[in-house]
């Protein structure tokens, strides 16, 4: 037996990348449960390869639609928010629509369904609760119109909630990767230091699921440097900018 063995998770963002390596590494560790996305016919692929895995569709940017998948699913143990949008996209580049829709699926998506699961959770005593954000929410980063500030503001989400929900029986983790290999990330032009693949980062964030800690962010030391960036004056951080 495991923490995982036979708990309901329902993973939010599950049809590639990340979310689908996290499917496949949770139900080895026995857990049960339900995978959501827009694309209802990968969902299904998924699924048929997955022991005691369900599938739910529905759009985090449809308010209405979260509230029906919210009733589908029923009750579970864990939620995981990893619904993601992204677009490389600089200030001198932007594109309204596109912006908004990152934000949009990055953070007020987590806003629809947090809001009508947390409520659930804290009359049940007990629930846990993960948030996929990013190393790139920590900083304004070059080129991340949209991305970046959606995950800062996904971080800080994750911080109120923590103080809010201790002593509830509402376990809220934030995990911050840095680069994974996916398709969002094959937008990139620029190097990307220490890229992951999606299984390497879903060992990483299972690990995280099993512990109590409340932030993890990866790999090292990678996120060392970006945390470091707090402590360097902005004369350093933007010289010749």
């Amino acid at each position: 037996m495991n923490g995982f063995d036979g708990k309901t998770y329902w993973i939010i963002g599950a049809s590639e990348g990340l979310g689908r390596a996290l499917s496949e590494a949770l139900s080895r560790e026995g857990a049960r449960l339900v995978l959501s996305a827009r694309n209802a016919d990968r969902l299904e692929q998924i699924c048929a390869t997955l022991p005691s895995a369900r599938a739910v569709s529905f759009d985090v940017t449809e308010l209405a639609q979260v509230r029906r998948a919210v009733s589908e699913v029923g009750e579970v143990d864990g939620v995981v928010y990893n619904a993601g949008a992204y677009d490389p996209m600089r200030s001198q580049d932007w594109r309204t629509e596109t912006a908004v829709a990152m934000s949009d699926v990055n953070y007020t998506g987590a806003l629809r369904v947090l809001g009508e699961t947390v409520p659930m959770f804290v009359q049940a005593g007990r629930g846990d609760i993960t948030l996929i954000g990013s190393l790139a929410g920590y900083h304004g980063l070059p080129s991340a119109i949209g991305y970046g500030a959606s995950k800062a503001a996904l971080i800080s989400l994750a911080e109120t909630m923590r103080h809010d929900l201790a002593g509830t029986g509402v376990t809220v983790r934030i995990v911050n990767p840095g680069f994974i290999k996916t398709r969002l990330t094959e937008k990139n032009s620029f190097r990307m230091p220490m890229l992951m693949e999606p299984e390497d980062a879903a060992q990483r964030v299972v690990r995280a699921m099993s512990r109590r800690r409340f932030r993890t962010d990866f790999p090292a030391p990678f996120s060392w440097v970006i945390r470091l960036i707090d402590y360097l004056p902005d004369i350093l951080v933007y010289r010749g900018k």
